[in-house]
């Protein structure tokens, strides 16, 4: 009987973020198909807690560890070693005994691995099929933001890791038997740098639980005011939605501001920043820090925007708001990977002035706002079922669903 080996480098649940939204929805595939023991690290006990009380019951087996290792103690074991400070920070003492433990037992037939940072915990020689799921090329994103900060003085640190990494993401993929990446642009990507083919080297997009996401639903009022509002959702203790932020009210809420008085842009996710609070003092804008649940922002904003200037993959935070069928304006790098169509389903914009058009344009004409919001969440319907997007996996494990 097949059993079936889940590594996670971030406890799926509960999935409220991009990469345990991917994650959950993973597990749930798996668990469609045979016996799923997940071994996973949690960034703190309480997340730890809440998924064991919710994963325990669902799974053949669960190991959650918190991890606990800093950033400087691991930047200086990776330099010492020669390896990605990535595989450091995410590397556990006791994880590594369980998964040799369990898969010493014989019974785990096949093996998923989340996120490349699992990649260390992979057996050297296993006689099932193990597939290495990427999400994004990571080393493609420290190369950016390494030419991005040049004057920085922890430069090095992300040269060193773009160029650590991406020779481990090669090595990692011609080990297992297939790769997976969120988009095409992904997959694509890695193919180009790491040399391998279209047959080991997949694209397996994300989906949208659109029954969730339904502007349909009665959900509490939140963000009520006298202007037109604009939403940012997303982690606000993560770099590029931290610099998303910023260039919006710096650069682009102003313009917009000046055909709109009264406009307003609110900042939802949890854990800002002290930069990030520090935007909410400034005219019009509004910083919420952890919601209990997004969906009311999404629906109480006029416009949802992601001026993102580096993203990779697919932006989860967009399919939430489409399928709220919700008006999206969004940077050039935060629509790469969404196959929706510019004009009909989004507006993606260049730059500032362009982002700022493109706002004033929707919160001006609401009737036309809201046909771009209906077509978005028909394109959801259409084009992005979880089950769908993962139905992919079962045959690259040579299971049945």
């Amino acid at each position: 009987m097949a059993e079936i080996l889940f590594l996670v480098h971030r406890a799926p649940w509960p999935p409220d973020r991009g990469d345990r939204i991917r994650s959950w929805h993973m597990f749930e595939a798996l668990a469609k198909l045979a016996p799923v023991h997940v071994v996973a690290l949690a960034d703190n006990e309480a997340d730890a807690a809440a998924a064991r009380a919710k994963m325990a019951p669902l799974c053949k087996s669960l190991c959650i560890e918190v991890r606990g290792r800093s950033r400087p103690a691991a930047l200086a074991q990776a330099v010492l070693r020669g390896e990605p400070v990535s595989n450091r920070l995410f590397r556990h003492a006791a994880l590594i005994e369980h998964v040799g433990a369990l898969l010493a037992l014989g019974t785990v037939t096949h093996i998923v691995a989340f996120s490349g940072q699992m990649a260390q915990y992979l057996p050297a020689r296993f006689d099932g099929p193990v597939i290495m799921d990427f999400v994004d090329v990571d080393s493609a994103k420290f190369a950016t933001y390494a030419a991005q900060d040049k004057r920085q003085p922890l430069n090095w640190v992300h040269r060193r890791e773009a160029k650590t990494l991406a020779a481990y993401e090669a090595k990692v993929a011609r080990a297992v038997d297939a790769s997976l990446f969120v988009s095409e642009a992904e997959a694509a990507l890695f193919r180009e740098r790491s040399g391998l083919g279209g047959d080991i080297v997949v694209a397996v997009g994300n989906g949208i639980d659109t029954d969730r996401f339904d502007p349909a639903l009665s959900l509490d009022k939140v963000g009520e005011g006298a202007g037109p509002l604009a939403v940012f959702t997303g982690q606000m203790d993560y770099r590029p939605n931290i610099d998303a932020v910023h260039w919006f009210v710096a650069d682009i809420l102003p313009l917009v501001r000046k055909a709109h008085p009264g406009a307003r842009f609110a900042i939802v996710g949890r854990a800002p920043t002290d930069e990030v609070r520090a935007l909410g003092a400034l005219p019009g804008v509004t910083v919420t820090g952890e919601v209990p649940d997004v969906r009311p922002w999404l629906a109480a904003a006029d416009v949802v925007v992601a001026p993102l200037l580096l993203a990779r993959g697919v932006q989860n935070k967009l399919l939430e708001a489409m399928a709220m069928a919700r008006p999206v304006v969004a940077s050039i790098a935060a629509a790469t990977g969404i196959d929706a169509a510019d004009g009909e389903h989004l507006l993606v914009a260049e730059d500032a002035e362009a982002m700022a058009a493109a706002v004033v344009r929707l919160f001006g004409d609401p009737a036309a706002a809201a046909a771009m919001g209906r077509a978005a969440r028909a394109r959801m319907i259409a084009r992005y079922g979880w089950d769908a997007r993962l139905a992919p996996v079962a045959g690259l494990l040579g299971l049945e669903a």
